[in-house]
């Protein structure tokens, strides 16, 4: 291995010298599965090469927004001719405009939104309005959810049920996480417990309606309902943190495939094609709280940058055509099946989840998985054994037990075989 990774390795060593942990992502140090990150080089389609060379079938998708694959033609071809044009601005520009009307065409919960340069600003601005337009301080979140790196979310659960977050990182002040409660997942009955001591103070909860930060964990019937009934019953806000799940697990994201219209929504990733770039939007009279309209104040100099909001509009428009995500859910229905298979063929306990374009894999003794006790159940020294297996016979999935994997349009029947024969013999190690 070491041989086949020379210079990933060695870029490696020299990343650490000026770069805290060698990496400017913490998924990326591959603390979780052990061993040296791989260093990327270029990518096309389905498939990553790495600085030695060495070509993989990619699952990680740069964390979700490559649906189409990686350089795609017509992305590539917008993004040259808006070179040409110029880098940014700093002022409006009619891109941010048809972006705008795309994304509230697509999502008819988004009355209004506002372009922004990630997941943790649209999260963390979505939350800083909803305080401001119910003038309530307390915000919901739930376990094994993560919202980005927005310091009243970056919680953790306290020791009981009632009990508000603790720090899960150093730098955050006690009193900023004590403004959060922290539910299980799922737990629908923990929620209307919750709501019915605290609901005066609460402003808004906010949810990954598919969570894909503990891996692939869907809604159980009737969970996304619940916590729309009861919100609205105590005047908070619902969010929904698409970052992940919009245009991934259907055109209209997990609200449009589930039914469930919140009042706020997030997103990222998919809507800039791979470029830096966040949203966040919902009703009129919410959105219209923002400044220079309103009181709520939030700003960005990079934010509608023209070419992430180019390469946006292309991929929008592609995902667009008819039947593109059953396919893309088909696809991964087959790889998914032949995994589980080939785990059972060999003897190993393994359960798979799917919504989508996403899905999961866990070494869990489980039939399904459905909360995040049962995510923590999964043996962590198998999967760390799978992936590196995996990846000596060139098959990228994410570096972590507790990551979703993803699934592309570029993802052809020879991948999936490719895949298939590759996870023969990676359970076989991991037995």
């Amino acid at each position: 291995m070491s041989q086949r990774l020379a210079n990933s390795i060695a870029l490696f060593e020299q990343a650490v010298r000026h770069i805290p942990g060698g990496v400017n992502s913490p998924v990326r140090a591959f603390r979780g599965v052990g061993g040296n990150p791989v260093f990327f080089k270029s990518a096309s389609g389905a498939h990553l090469f790495d600085e030695d060379g060495n070509r993989y079938i990619d699952y990680v998708g740069a964390w979700g927004p490559m649906i189409l694959g990686h350089k795609h033609p017509k992305v590539v071809a917008a993004l040259h001719e808006q070179l040409d044009r110029g880098i940014a601005y700093g002022a409006p520009t009619a891109l941010e405009v048809q972006l705008a009307d795309k994304i509230c065409e697509i999502l008819p919960s988004i009355e209004s939104v506002r372009l922004v340069n990630s997941g943790t600003e649209a999260t963390m601005s979505a939350l800083r309005l909803a305080r401001g337009c119910t003038k309530r301080d307390k915000v919901v979140k739930f376990e094994g959810c993560y919202h980005g790196h927005v310091d009243s979310l970056l919680v953790k659960a306290g020791s009981g049920a009632l009990t508000l977050g603790n720090p899960d990182s150093a730098g955050i002040p006690a009193d900023t996480a004590a403004q959060t409660f922290v539910l299980p997942y799922n737990d629908l009955d923990a929620v209307e417990h919750l709501f019915s001591i605290h609901g005066h103070e609460i402003a808004c909860l906010i949810v990954e309606p598919v969570a894909g930060n503990m891996n692939c964990v869907p809604p159980v019937p009737g969970f996304l309902q619940g916590l729309r009934d009861i919100t609205a019953r105590h005047g908070a806000l619902l969010i929904f943190d698409e970052v992940m799940t919009g245009f991934r697990v259907g055109l209209s994201g997990a609200q449009g495939r589930y039914g469930i219209t919140p009042d706020l929504t997030t997103l990222g990733k998919i809507i800039g094609g791979g470029l830096p770039v966040g949203a966040f939007g919902g009703r009129k009279d919410l959105m219209q709280q923002l400044a220079p309209l309103g009181p709520v104040y939030q700003a960005g100099t990079m934010s509608g940058n023209p070419l992430a909001v180019t390469a946006g509009l292309v991929l929008l428009e592609e995902i667009s055509a008819p039947g593109f995500h059953a396919a893309l859910e088909a696809k991964g229905k087959r790889l998914l099946e032949g995994l589980t298979t080939l785990a059972h063929e060999a003897g190993l306990p393994f359960v798979t989840t799917q919504v989508g374009g996403m899905f999961g894999l866990y070494f869990n003794e489980n039939d399904r998985i459905e909360t995040f006790a049962q995510v923590m159940q999964s043996n962590v020294a198998r999967f760390r054994t799978f992936f590196h297996a995996m990846l000596e016979r060139g098959v990228y999935l994410a570096p972590s037990a507790f990551e979703a994997g993803f699934i592309c349009a570029a993802h052809g029947e020879a991948d999936i075989a490719a895949t298939l024969d590759a996870a023969r013999a990676a359970f076989a190690a991991s037995k």
